[in-house]
């Protein structure tokens, strides 16, 4: 009987994506330089949303609480197909990445700017978390699959320049345009767009190792050939049995839940960055999110160095245990400047940059790290080993998201009221009498319907009672509270919030960024309890070790079979 037809060009281009033997250097680089785009431009579309958020709020007439349930529903639904990705092990990995690309940027490009109302965009952003979710499994899983563990750290941290530089594009693309470019919808047609190009690009290029190949331990190149001989005769049914029992372990979990409330101020930063610098700092949107630069480019240098570092020394825990600390301590001086509005911008830059170059440190060598302590348990199993992590950083994220709105309650009204807000506290800032008005909105509000002459008795008489005779002619002799007589009277009630949140919030936030010290605190001890050697010495001798072993290996399977 004839064997049955292979699948045809077409097929392999679009579905069959598997290659059955390990790539050479140029077409790895290839194929890791498409997951690691592909990865910037998901997180890109998934974080474009902050750059414009206050600007969302007024368009849909939308709660700060109803945004943050959004957002919160995104990363619940996140987890769960984090979970679902696990499946990547069984069905491979490259389709996931492509096609999801292709529906989140239809997404973008049409749906969110086509949204009617609030509810249609929540879910459609719920629709997008649910694909990050996938790709956040599977585009580590490629990764780990073409970087030997030698590579490991670089290539992990070429990676996290997904949600680093998707932030970085999103606050560079927005600081850029929003001056000209009014609507904040052109933002996610931007995003769209370009997202778009590199669904077809990969789609086109992208490839993904066979199961045989993939399911097994590599730890430099020098192990091509081994891997590649073994490969012929590995029972992929047999190691994906029981997968869960395999990576659900007490070393896997505590590693997960360490860079989870690690990363607190990272997912705090990416949704609520502009938010924060404009309710505190006043800045408007377009100088929030050049901030956001000095923030995301410092993080990406350190990624990519400290990868290659670590790589370079072979060692993982010096790493995470200087950037868990230096995190520490430079998130306790930001959080000292909530309460000094009048910190520079270039200070503010500084400071930023320092404590996001500490992060990078940290977590580039924590994902190679993480991988290998994977590859420990079974290298069959890469991708469900990320889903645990995946699951469990979701849910954190998800969690933390939720409570914030409770520590900084005031922002609602700083966020909800928008230009009012501004308005009000930049008349406030210039004469300190206005807040005497705003200290009684509704008593004001019903003297501005009045001519001082003609105020009823009964009223004027409440009036001196309530705010005093002095205070009172203060106001009455007041050129720019009459000037502004009908704006405080049309919104006197919202000014009073307005000015009453933005003498709480500073402090609030200041409340939350200790959380986040919190979780920056807890990282640095389990760090003792995860993958990875202190010494490069030591680091040495293993490779060492392991060459040799290859070598004996080969030299087995070089043996002509004898029959017994």
């Amino acid at each position: 009987m004839d064997a049955s037809p292979g699948p045809t060009k077409v097929a392999r281009a679009l579905w069959h994506r598997q290659i059955d033997h390990y790539p050479n250097t140029a077409k790895r680089v290839m194929f890791l330089a498409i997951v690691v785009v592909s990865t910037i431009i998901l997180y890109y579309q998934l974080y474009v949303a902050g750059a414009v958020a206050p600007q969302i709020l007024a368009h849909y007439h939308m709660s700060f609480r109803f945004y943050v349930d959004i957002i919160v529903v995104g990363n619940a639904v996140g987890a769960f197909t984090s979970v679902l990705a696990g499946l990547a092990d069984r069905w491979g990995r490259a389709n996931m990445v492509a096609y999801g690309l292709g529906v989140t940027g239809l997404l973008t490009l049409v749906g969110v700017p086509n949204a009617p109302n609030a509810w249609t965009y929540a879910v459609i952003t719920a629709a997008v978390g649910f694909v990050e979710g996938i790709v956040l499994v599977a585009t580590p899983a490629l990764v780990r699959d073409f970087s030997p563990q030698l590579g490991r750290a670089s290539a992990m941290g070429f990676w996290t320049l997904g949600p680093v530089v998707g932030s970085l594009v999103v606050a560079e693309v927005a600081s850029q345009t929003l001056g000209h470019l009014v609507a904040w919808q052109d933002q996610f047609v931007i995003c769209g767009a370009v997202g778009m190009v590199v669904f077809f690009a990969a789609l086109l290029g992208l490839r993904e190792l066979s199961p045989a190949l993939r399911d097994q331990l590599m730890v430099s190149l020098r192990d091509r050939a081994l891997v590649e001989a073994r490969a012929k005769g590995i029972d992929v049914e047999a190691s994906l049995r029981h997968p869960w029992r395999q990576v659900v372990k007490l070393d896997i979990v505590l590693s997960a839940v360490a860079i989870s409330a690690f990363l607190l101020i990272y997912f705090t930063a990416v949704g609520f960055n502009p938010v924060y610098f404009e309710t505190v700092f006043g800045y408007s949107a377009a100088k929030a999110n050049a901030l956001g630069n000095w923030w995301w480019g410092a993080d990406a240098v350190a990624l990519v160095v400290v990868g290659i570092v670590s790589d370079r020394l072979r060692v993982r825990k010096p790493f995470m245990l200087v950037g868990g600390v230096g995190a520490v301590v430079m998130t306790i001086v930001y959080l000292g400047k909530a309460t000094e509005p009048h910190t520079s911008y270039s200070e503010l830059a500084l400071i930023v940059a320092v404590m996001a170059g500490f992060l990078g440190i940290a977590y580039a060598p924590w994902m190679a790290s993480f991988t290998e302590a994977v590859e420990r348990k079974s290298p069959a199993l890469t991708a469900h080993g990320l889903a645990v992590w995946g699951w469990i950083i979701r849910a954190v994220v998800a969690v933390s998201v939720f409570v914030l709105p409770f520590v900084v309650s005031s922002t609602n009204a700083l966020v909800q009221y928008g230009a009012l807000g501004k308005k009000a506290l930049a008349i406030e800032k210039a004469d300190p009498t206005v807040k005497i008005v705003l200290a009684h909105p509704h008593l004001f509000a019903q003297l501005a319907r009045y001519p001082v002459a003609k105020i009823p008795a009964p009223l004027l008489a409440r009036a001196i009672k309530e705010v005093g005779l002095k205070k009172l002619l203060a106001v009455a002799h007041d050129p720019h509270i009459k000037g502004e007589a009908a704006f405080f009277s049309a919104h006197a009630s919202q000014l009073h919030q307005v000015v009453a949140a933005a003498a709480v919030t500073p402090g609030q936030w200041q409340h939350w960024w200790w959380v986040c010290v919190a979780g920056e605190i807890l990282f640095v001890p389990l760090v003792f309890f995860m993958w990875g050697r202190w010494s490069p010495r030591q680091a040495k001798r293993d490779e060492v070790e392991h060459d040799w072993f290859v070598q004996q290996e080969l030299a087995k399977l070089r043996q002509p079979s004898t029959l017994s």
